[in-house]
């Protein structure tokens, strides 16, 4: 099989990958690089479970490819947190506000909601639910959800601000 080289800046690191032209983000980032908290839900981005940010837009890695992300910067839920000991602000307001159950699309979700600090999306139910469009939770009911988004954006943006 035909690879090609991949260089791009991963959770803060500079990485250089030999990779499939047909590669896509989401093998790369849980089977080349080891990074499992990216979930596969649908493959067909509309679940959102696999969402990251590339150069800080929130994408859906089930079907971008790989090399589609050369020279960027992307960021997975494993770079979030500051420090192995300390959750990020983002996933202390989902702790806080139990805004999630089994789990499985909470990687997606926060991810999502560190997109909307930068897009300037307001920090109300209404605003937050729009946004939230394309990611979905079989379990929560979304009241959580919003709320710890709701809180974070004003936390990150007092912090940015």
């Amino acid at each position: 099989m035909e690879t090609v080289p991949l260089s791009l800046q991963l959770n803060h690191r500079a990485i250089t990958l030999k990779i499939a032209p047909s590669l896509l983000l989401i093998d790369m980032l849980r089977e080349e690089c080891q990074l499992s908290g990216t979930h596969q839900g649908c493959d067909t981005a509309q679940c959102g479970a696999c969402t990251v940010l590339v150069d800080g837009r929130a994408i859906k890695s089930c079907n971008r490819l790989a090399l589609q992300c050369a020279n960027q910067s992307v960021l997975t839920i494993e770079g979030v947190a500051p420090n192995a000991h300390e959750l990020h602000v983002m996933q202390q307001c989902f702790s806080r506000h139990h805004a999630l159950q089994c789990g499985f699309c909470t990687p997606g979700f926060v991810m999502r909601a560190l997109a909307m600090v930068h897009e300037d999306v307001p920090a109300t139910p209404h605003a937050v639910r729009e946004a939230l469009s394309g990611n979905l939770c079989r379990c929560t009911g979304y009241e959580g959800i919003v709320q710890a988004i709701c809180e974070g954006l004003e936390q990150l943006r007092r912090v940015d601000g």
